[in-house]
């Protein structure tokens, strides 16, 4: 009987290493791993398979039971932790998770969705119309489908679907993480400067998807098929293709797009929209009626840039459409706690940083029109934290009638830090948000988080948790209570 092989991902509760471990389990390896944090969805998600992982770093752990026979670091985890130097003593290869999902679930027919925006969602869906259209996709997503139990899997297909992240592929790896998947076709979102850190100008960051269009191009030429499809609203993106002679498949609003969208209605029951393609052989135009239990008016860009290249690779209009209505969405992205039929409404959103809050709560408020009241509670992640981004929270919250801002997850203090690098904290947040919003507080219990929001929220009203880390239990604490009310 062989034996059973065995990976061990050091910072597995990443999106994307969450999503490598819950892959490997279902091929049927024994997978361990350890992290120094640990939040919902994915730890939740490790739980339910069954795979063991602990808190810290620790050699003798990682090797209780064995030398592995795969080590995975994921990019949080650091080039200097205790388990990474001493696989490096000991000469155990040590692999960036991107190497990984390239040498084994890559395939010939490469799709990889990329931009500053929308690709986790656009990777989900579109992996899952594949899934239903009998492609039988390799994937990987950094979320959690709430319709696919597993956000990355392998199978011997001629397709794979892969979120294309443009941040670092490792610890001690620059380089961006969609040129490790090879793609042959690009279904590219909006682009706007983002990852300051990695990318100290704009021109480094576009630098980045010039150098992945030039390979895709050539990759194609190579194998003699492909596609770029295209968001038409990106103005940047827009000049990008053009100064690279790339001919893309449009989508968007604009009037040109071969794939355009009109009339969104964005309601508590979910999004519908006018999809109308154009037949770029004899110019024949259809218009379709979509509908999708997602909220948010934003996500009919992200539908209509999926059925773009699900279209383009030859698969059925009315196939799609069914796929896109039987998608409920994703953990965390506009994730709505409670019934649909409860008087008050709990959503759960991924917005950890000023920009993002401000976007969610302008389609908040579409869907809950005054006199509906919006109460949020936001804790922003690490770059939301930074001083830099002090300004960007001018007016962010205008959308809310109250903002919330509970105890803020401690983050590793470094003694040598100077004072402007030094991250702010739940009171000096709620003194920045209040400059330009007259309701804010700060409040370190949860407990109080719980009960003063639940005691604000009348029938017709809105929580929303905004942010990136699980909000330990205050999430489901109020759930439960306004349920009850």
């Amino acid at each position: 009987m062989e034996k059973q092989k065995h990976i061990h991902i050091i910072g597995i509760c990443g999106v994307a290493t969450g999503a490598l471990a819950a892959a490997f389990h279902d091929a049927g390896w024994k997978v361990t791993g350890s992290d120094k944090g640990f939040y919902p969805p994915v730890s939740t998600q490790l739980e339910q398979l069954g795979i063991s992982y602990y808190a810290g770093w620790h050699p003798e752990k990682m090797i209780a039971n064995g030398t592995p026979d795969l080590v995975v670091a994921g990019t949080a985890s650091g080039t200097k932790n205790p388990e990474t130097l001493y696989c490096r003593e000991h000469n155990i290869p040590v692999h960036g998770y991107t190497s990984i999902f390239r040498d084994y679930f890559i395939r010939k027919n490469s799709i990889v969705c990329v931009g500053t925006w929308g690709k986790t969602t656009s990777t989900t869906i579109l992996s899952y119309v594949l899934e239903q259209a009998g492609f039988n996709p390799s994937y990987m997503f950094g979320g959690i489908s709430l319709v696919q139990p597993l956000a990355a899997k392998m199978t011997t297909s001629d397709w794979s679907v892969f979120e294309g992240d443009e941040y670092k592929s490792g610890p001690d790896d620059p380089q961006a993480k969609f040129f490790s998947y090879k793609p042959t076709h690009l279904l590219m979102s909006a682009i706007a400067w983002d990852h300051a850190d990695l990318y100290p100008t704009e021109a480094d960051y576009l630098a980045a998807f010039r150098k992945l269009i030039r390979e895709t191009k050539a990759r194609q030429n190579e194998q003699g098929a492909g596609i770029f499809v295209a968001c038409t609203d990106a103005p940047l993106l827009d000049t990008l293709l053009k100064e690279e002679h790339v001919h893309a498949i449009g989508y968007g609003k604009d009037a040109a797009a071969q794939y355009r969208y009109e009339h969104v209605q964005n309601t508590r029951e979910g999004i519908s929209f006018t999809l109308i393609e154009t037949n770029r052989s004899n110019g024949t135009i259809t218009k379709h009626h979509i509908e999708s239990p997602m909220i948010g008016s934003f996500n009919a860009e992200n539908i209509t840039g999926v059925f773009a290249m699900a279209r383009e690779i030859g698969i059925p209009a009315e196939k799609i459409m069914a796929s896109i209505r039987a998608f409920a969405g994703i953990k965390r992205r506009f994730e709505r706690r409670t019934p649909l039929n409860n008087p008050i409404t709990v959503l759960d959103c991924h917005a950890p940083t000023a920009d993002k809050a401000r976007a969610i709560l302008e389609s908040v408020r579409e869907i809950f029109p005054k006199p509906a009241r919006i109460i949020t509670v936001y804790e922003p992640n690490i770059g939301g934290r930074k001083r830099e981004s002090i300004a960007l929270y001018d007016n962010a919250f205008t959308h809310a009638d109250t903002v919330i801002v509970p105890r803020l997850t401690k983050l590793k203090s470094d003694a040598n830090a100077e004072e402007k690098d030094i991250p702010i904290e739940g009171d000096e947040l709620t003194t920045t948000i209040a400059r330009t919003h007259p309701n804010a507080h700060y409040i370190d219990n949860d407990d109080t988080v719980v009960s003063q929001a639940c005691a604000e929220a009348k029938a017709g009203d809105c929580i929303v948790f905004m942010g990136s880390h699980g909000f330990r239990g205050m999430i489901e604490a109020v759930t439960a209570q306004v349920q009850q009310k």
